[in-house]
């Protein structure tokens, strides 16, 4: 089978070749793949930047949808031909991805598979941010950074269904557009004008109740500088390519709270609480509350300009690569 394989970090050697088919262990399935996901921490694994740094060679990706083809003997409960998707440590890139059955989820009626592909990291992060870790009330404000990127987009329409007002920040009038579509309440271009400004608009100057911050860089502090007492700064990811540095005189003369979110550990240590959310964003799904932004790249050998997209902040929602040409 072909597969995308990252061969060294620094120079980057990024292929698509073929190999060898890995069999079926005990617990597992092999999944053809029709769709894989590929966002900004695939691309920190593939240049050997991610929290946990992968052994080469391997094959990246971490958001698959396609359809079960085998199962192994002691999996009883999952019928070959089943439309699923899943996340998984890696392997995702490649025409087949051997997944545990436990991680199976199946494809709702009205999802597409590349909605699917790009669907658990970005909904999955932001509603264990929103809800568990900011605790997100009705009627609060809510600054969503990088709003026009994948997890951006999420962060907009998941805070309108919890009854936020929606404050969008994106780096261009282009990317205004595309939040406004997706029903944020107002937004700016923060290459233009000062998050101060905008949020003291916004909130009449009172601050804001919550940020979401997938950008980092120098508008952390902007944006913890703009927080409105007991409000709460998620500290969701560093796009903008720096980690900032806040004064921590900060949230003690804001009583405010700086929150770290880590959606794959939380998967880890709080299953129930996972099982939960996903359910929730599921019926949201069903309810037309949630529609996910793909941006469709075709085949595997489009990997490159998935990762050249991503590091010239030219994506929009979330780039999924079609493996197989299906557009179900």
């Amino acid at each position: 089978m072909k597969a995308v394989v990252v061969h060294s970090f620094d120079p980057p050697r990024i292929e698509v070749e073929e190999v060898s088919n890995a069999s079926v262990p005990s617990g597992h399935v092999r999944v053809r793949v029709h769709a894989v996901g590929c966002g900004f921490p695939d691309a920190l694994m593939m240049a050997g930047k991610y929290q946990v740094k992968a052994e080469l060679p391997f094959t990246p990706g971490t958001e698959i949808a396609g359809v079960v083809s085998e199962t192994a003997g002691d999996v009883s409960d999952i019928q070959l031909g089943s439309s699923v998707f899943a996340t998984v440590s890696n392997g995702g890139m490649a025409e087949e991805c051997i997944v545990p059955a436990k991680a199976l989820i199946p494809i709702p009626e009205h999802m597409s598979m590349t909605q699917a592909a790009g669907f658990l990291v970005n909904y999955g992060t932001t509603y264990h941010a929103l809800v568990q870790r900011a605790r997100l009330q009705n009627n609060e404000t809510l600054l969503v950074l990088g709003a026009s990127g994948g997890t951006g987009i999420a962060a907009i329409e998941l805070g309108k269904a919890l009854g936020a007002r929606v404050l969008a920040g994106v780096g261009s009038d282009a990317k205004m557009e595309i939040a406004t579509k997706h029903s944020a309440d107002a937004a700016f271009n923060y290459s233009e004008r000062s998050v101060k400004d905008a949020v003291a608009d916004f909130t009449q100057g009172r601050g804001i109740d919550v940020v979401y911050d997938p950008v980092g860089s120098a508008l952390a502090e902007q944006c913890v500088r703009s927080m409105g007492w007991n409000g709460r700064y998620l500290v969701i990811g560093f796009a903008g390519g720096s980690i900032p540095s806040i004064p921590m005189n900060l949230p003690l003369l804001k009583g405010c709270s700086i929150i770290g979110v880590f959606w794959g550990a939380h998967t880890r240590r709080e299953p129930a609480v996972h099982a939960e959310n996903l359910a929730a964003l599921l019926r949201l799904f069903d309810e037309g509350k949630l529609n996910p932004e793909i941006m469709e790249l075709e085949g595997l050998g489009s990997i490159h300009e998935a990762l050249t997209l991503l590091q010239e902040r030219r994506a929009v929602g979330k780039i999924v690569m079609r493996v197989d040409g299906s557009n179900h």
